[in-house]
């Protein structure tokens, strides 16, 4: 027999959960205490579990409460979502973006994908590329948003995220500990030489090219395969790898930011939910680079 849960309930049970109190729970709702205290009630004689556990000053979760608490959110989660999805007035259109092809496999596939869902009549076109043709496109007028890397915080452009580039070894193979560092670089690339290499030499770490590539997929199996240590985004890590800290005796190789660039010829309502949702998809990895 299937048991009705209200969403109310829900949002009611994980108030009260999140601040510790029926009274904090009615502040934030908006509500009565007693109210609240009313649908607490109906929802554990829905279950037929107790969820809370009176105490003195406010209350604490039970154990069954505490195995609630994921399901509520999921709940909750997917009831604001399916609400804003429904307000939001279809768009379409043509948008063209450009992105490096480090995060192509991981931040792009999940923006998109969200966005084609709310939005099936846009056409979106992307390019992957390095970031100075991506900013030769957008003054060519060949894409309407890029993200890019800026070495610096830049005067204009949305920082997306902060995304350090930091040394990389196979946890398995550990050649990191090898005397002459077998390292993986970018062909002819003013930025490992400027950066990625310039850091090993500040260091008097001896190295040698063991891998060469114009891609970060590249020196990703690079580093798996045990091949080489390489420098990569922090966010783009791959598994069986990690990164390598001051501790191992390694610098971080730069601390770039993750740059959205507008063309700025024009807008569109449409290039305007795209930009919304890459920000929302990188912003993970700005609360996991503050939290680092």
């Amino acid at each position: 027999m299937s048991i009705p849960l209200d969403s109310d309930l829900m949002r009611s049970f994980l108030a009260v959960a999140e601040s510790g109190s029926v009274t904090g729970a009615a502040d934030r709702l908006g509500r009565t205490q007693s109210a609240v205290s009313m649908q607490i009630r109906r929802l554990e004689e829905a279950l037929g579990q107790d969820l809370f556990d009176r105490l003195p000053r406010g209350v604490a979760l039970t154990a069954r409460g505490r195995q609630l608490i994921p399901y509520a959110r999921r709940v909750t989660r997917l009831l604001d979502e399916a609400a804003v999805a429904l307000r939001e007035k279809p768009l379409d259109g043509p948008v063209r973006i450009g992105i490096s092809e480090e995060y192509s496999e991981c931040v792009l596939p999940r923006a998109l994908a969200a966005f084609a869902e709310r939005h099936p009549a846009v056409e979106v076109t992307v390019r992957c590329d390095y970031s100075a043709p991506q900013l030769a496109a957008l003054a060519a007028d060949e894409l309407d948003l890029a993200v890019i890397f800026e070495w610096n915080r830049p005067a204009t452009g949305e920082v997306l995220c902060v995304d350090p580039t930091v040394w990389v070894t196979s946890v398995a193979h550990g050649q990191h500990r090898r005397r002459k560092l077998p390292i993986g670089v970018y062909h002819h690339s003013d930025w490992c030489r400027d950066f990625a290499l310039r850091s090993l030499d500040q260091q008097g770490i001896e190295y040698r090219t063991a891998f060469e590539c114009d891609t970060p997929g590249g020196l990703r199996q690079a580093v798996q395969a045990g091949l080489a240590v390489v420098p990569l985004t922090r966010s783009t890590i791959p598994e069986g790898c990690r990164e390598l800290t001051a501790t191992d005796g390694f610098p971080i190789v730069d601390s770039s930011c993750v740059v959205l660039r507008h063309n700025p010829r024009g807008s569109s309502a449409a290039i305007d939910g795209l930009a919304a949702m890459l920000r929302a998809a990188f912003r993970p990895l700005a609360t996991r680079a503050a939290a680092e």
